[in-house]
């Protein structure tokens, strides 16, 4: 993520204002139906409305964000539909990255680097903010690995939903050590070069939210709407 502080009295980028509130709505600190004002976050990062309106109508256009003329601009709730899509994206993407990693190999480094990141992750059990950044690391190794790794940037933009419902399944509803199993399975397919575990590995790995879709629905009516 971008810095969004200023420096030497220069006002805060557009991207920078988009990649924190983007961050904030992911992980929830920012809450469905959670109204915001152009006003109080062009105080926040000490600009004009300019551009943190032109941020927010990035979000819209993510679907993070909707504005109502007598309503103001609010976060949006958690669409199913928009979940099941991104899966669907993320999905065919990374089976793709997983048979090829699986097929020609990753150097000892990326497969360290992967060490590194499980690690990481079983230390940050109770912490979904920072679990959730191993996570997404752990994924983007396996691109950077076999060289595709701009590939992640159309991830980013799709599953921003996905993120959502996955970051509110955690840890209490989708337990962070079966996940962590799953990473070890997929590690594992790749290292015995053997694409078509590392490609069962991964579909199974990226069905886990939608195993609990339904009761987070249940759980959470106010934060997901069921538009499929």
């Amino acid at each position: 993520m971008r810095g969004a502080q200023n420096q030497a009295g220069m006002p805060s980028s557009v991207d920078d204002i988009h990649d924190v509130i983007r961050d904030e709505i992911i992980t929830l600190r920012l809450m469905p139906g959670a109204k915001v004002s152009e006003n109080e976050l062009a105080r926040r990062f000490n600009t004009s409305r300019t551009p943190v309106r032109e941020a927010l109508l990035r979000l819209v256009d993510e679907g993070l964000v909707e504005v109502w003329p007598q309503r103001g601009t609010l976060i949006t709730p958690i669409s199913l539909q928009a979940v099941r899509r991104a899966r669907f994206v993320r999905e065919a993407i990374e089976v793709a990255v997983f048979r090829k990693a699986a097929t020609e190999g990753l150097s000892g480094a990326v497969l360290a680097e992967l060490d590194a990141i499980m690690a990481e992750q079983d230390a940050a059990r109770e912490d979904p903010v920072r679990f959730t950044e191993a996570d997404d690391a752990f994924h983007r190794a396996f691109a950077n690995g076999i060289a595709v790794g701009d590939i992640w940037t159309v991830l980013e933009r799709e599953k921003a939903q996905f993120d959502r419902l996955r970051f509110l399944s955690l840890p209490n509803v989708t337990p962070v050590s079966v996940l962590i199993e799953q990473h070890e399975e997929m590690v594992a397919a790749v290292r015995a070069r053997d694409p078509e575990a590392a490609e069962k590995a991964v579909r199974h790995h990226l069905s886990e939210v939608l195993k609990v879709t339904e009761q987070l629905s249940a759980r959470y009516p106010d934060l997901i709407v069921n538009d499929i």
